[in-house]
C-alpha cells in the first residue's frame, strides 16, 4: 500500500521555509568556526558567554546558554581540554566551580566572528513572552510529532562523536 503524503499547505511551507533559513545560518555560522577558529559554533557561543562575565558556575552557563547543564558540560569540558576555559573551585564556596577564559580563549575571541546563536537568542528575547510561548508549545508539539521529544537535545552542530580539530597557528 503506497505512503499518503499530504497536501503542503501553504503555511506548512512557510514554516519549513523559516526554520531552514534559520538552521542555515546556524550551519553557516558553526562552519565559519570551524574553519576560521578549530571551534565548533557551540563552543565559539560557550566563550562569547563566557566572556561576558567574570566567572561562571556551569549551571549559570547553562542558563546563559539556554541549555541544559549535562549538554553544555561536554562542550566545556572540550575547551578545557584545549585550554581555552579554565576550571577552578570558587573562592567563596569551594564546593563550588567556577569557569572562565584562558588568556587563550581570549585571543581566540578577538579573531572571532559573532556567533549565530547570538542572534537566535536576541531574536527569541524580542518576541513577547505570550509569542515566546506560543513558540514553545508549538515546537514541542512538532518534536513529538516526529517522536524527538525523547531526545536529549544538544548544542547547534556540536557533533560529541566528531569535535572539530584544533587549528595550528600560522607559522608553526
Amino acid at each position: 500500500m503506497p505512503i499518503r503524503i499530504p497536501k503542503t499547505r501553504p503555511e506548512a511551507t512557510l514554516a519549513l521555509d523559516h526554520l531552514r533559513r534559520i538552521v542555515q545560518a546556524l550551519r553557516e555560522s558553526s562552519r565559519a568556526s570551524e574553519r576560521l577558529l578549530g571551534v565548533s559554533g557551540a563552543q565559539l557561543f560557550v566563550l562569547q558567554t563566557l566572556a561576558k562575565s567574570h566567572a561562571l558556575s556551569l549551571n549559570d552557563l547553562a542558563l546563559r546558554t539556554h541549555t541544559h547543564q549535562s549538554t553544555v558540560s561536554v562542550v566545556v569540558k572540550r575547551l578545557v581540554g584545549r585550554s581555552l576555559v579554565q576550571s577552578r573551585p570558587s573562592q567563596s564556596d569551594r564546593r563550588r566551580i567556577e569557569l572562565e577564559l584562558t588568556a587563550s580563549g581570549a585571543a581566540l575571541l578577538r579573531r572571532a566572528p559573532a556567533a549565530a546563536q547570538d542572534r537566535l537568542v536576541a531574536g527569541l528575547s524580542a518576541l513577547r513572552a505570550k509569542e515566546r510561548a506560543s513558540l514553545a508549545a508549538s515546537l514541542g508539539k512538532l518534536a513529538r510529532a516526529m517522536q524527538l521529544d525523547e531526545r536529549a537535545p544538544s548544542m547547534f552542530f556540536e557533533d560529541a562523536s566528531h569535535p572539530p580539530k584544533p587549528r595550528r597557528p600560522h607559522g608553526t
